[in-house]
């Protein structure tokens, strides 16, 4: 299915035996755009200390009634390994992470890659709340800047969330449209510069199907989406791998 993150924040998850807390941030690899980890504010219960999950350990999402079913119980997460409230998130916290909770295949490669970034914060590792506002540059122009993000949370196997989509505002150009725009065609992103390069004119953004945040996008849409820029499909794995 796929869901605004927007509409995740903010949505509680339960555990088994209670309230666990409120989806606060994702955080995702910026070379694959899959989501690695669930970003949650404890409230009160676990004041100071910041906690991040797994979407693997995601039993269910009710995104209607903004309520994620997990099955870790309160308990697996007080005793979790710590992190630093405002501190990037290091390799060897990952690790750690990763054994306590037996996340299995998907974390496995935290064993070799990026060794360097062990003490460090994770390079790679981004928060989908401070995508939002970065510019989108066509191949002769601005378009606008990214509103939301869209989230497929019925992935691969064992890679189970990724970001399909970015949101994309036009309105300093286009008043009241928005459309969709897969990561997988930037050709360039600037992290600190907050820029994305695509290799699409302004011509074509001006006649994309448009997105109606109100209308779910289903794979109906993303037919014409692909077939308008003659992109290959990732459902039917032609598409190239990001």
């Amino acid at each position: 299915m796929f869901i605004a993150t927007k509409r995740l924040y903010g949505a509680s998850i339960q555990g088994p035996d209670g309230d666990v807390g409120t989806v606060k941030d994702l955080l995702f690899d910026d070379q694959s755009w899959k989501v690695r980890y669930l970003d949650v504010d404890t409230g009160r219960w676990l004041p100071d200390r910041r906690v991040i999950l797994s979407p693997m350990v995601v039993h269910s999402a009710n995104y209607a009634s903004r309520r994620i079913a997990v099955g870790l119980t309160r308990q697996q997460v007080e005793h979790s390994p710590s992190l630093d409230a405002d501190m990037p998130v290091s390799r060897q916290k990952e690790m750690d992470l990763a054994r306590y909770y037996a996340w299995g295949a998907y974390w496995a490669d935290l064993q070799g890659a990026r060794e360097s970034a062990e003490t460090e914060g994770d390079p790679n590792l981004r928060s989908a709340r401070a995508v939002s506002g970065y510019h989108i540059l066509a191949n002769n122009g601005d378009i606008g800047h990214i509103e939301d993000l869209i989230l497929d949370d019925e992935g691969q196997e064992n890679k189970p969330w990724e970001i399909r989509y970015l949101v994309v505002d036009t309105r300093n150009w286009l008043p009241g449209r928005q459309v969709l725009i897969s990561p997988a065609w930037a050709e360039s992103i600037d992290w600190a510069t907050r820029r994305v390069e695509v290799g699409i004119s302004r011509e074509m953004v001006e006649s994309s199907p448009v997105y109606d945040p109100n209308a779910p996008v289903n794979r109906e849409y993303e037919e014409v989406l692909y077939d308008y820029y003659g992109r290959p499909k990732y459902w039917t794995g032609t598409a190239h791998p990001v």
